[in-house]
This record gives structure tokens, C-alpha cells and sequence, in this order.
């Protein structure tokens, strides 16, 4: 096995343990949510990709967002240290960074 799968399912692991202990999920959900973040995390860096996720008020919200260097505006570091149960991501319609909780990941359309 090679050490970039490695890492992948090392970190794929990880975060369905967090979805567990955080969010109260059974191992089943916590790996389905984990692989779905993870491959929405590879397609964004490729392109701009569709996906669904539960806001904090219950509703979904279908977004357009984007990790591909070539689309992202300049920024500077802000010296912060990343939360590990965010992802953040580029929103092509807002034209603006934005982020969503890992665990309220619906769905990544192709």
C-alpha cells in the first residue's frame, strides 16, 4: 500500500472516530460521512464541484464551492490555527470563503 493511501485512510479513520465521539454517530454513518468528505475534498481541488449540507437550522443548502488554485483570490494567512471539524471552501456563487461542520455533509453530486 502506498503512503499517500495511507495517509488518506489514516485520515478517513480519524475523522469517522471524531464523528463518533462529537456527533454521536455509529461507525457506519461516521465512515460514510468521513468518505464523502474525503472525496468531496479531492474533487474540489480539481474542480468546482456540487454538494448538499444540514445548516445549523435544520434546512440544506445546495452549494457551488471550490478548492482549485487557479480560481481562488490571493489571500494571506491570518495566523489562525485551522478547526479540524470545519471545511472551508471557496463559494463560486458568492464569490467569498465560506465553511461547513464535516458531520452535516449531505451529498456531493458529480
Amino acid at each position: 500500500m502506498s503512503t499517500r493511501n495511507r495517509t488518506q485512510l489514516s485520515e478517513i479513520m480519524s475523522l469517522a472516530w471524531q464523528f463518533v465521539k462529537r456527533n454521536g454517530y455509529t461507525m457506519s454513518e461516521a465512515l460514510k460521512t468521513a468518505w464523502a468528505n474525503m472525496k468531496l475534498k479531492v474533487q474540489m481541488k480539481h474542480r468546482i464541484v456540487r454538494f448538499y449540507f444540514r445548516k445549523i437550522d435544520g434546512t440544506i443548502r445546495e452549494a457551488y464551492g471550490t478548492l482549485k488554485e487557479s480560481i481562488l483570490p490571493p489571500t494571506q494567512g491570518t495566523g489562525r490555527k485551522a478547526n479540524e471539524t470545519l471545511q472551508t471552501y471557496y463559494d463560486t456563487e458568492r464569490q467569498e470563503y465560506r465553511s461547513f461542520k464535516r458531520a452535516n455533509l449531505v451529498e456531493v453530486c458529480s
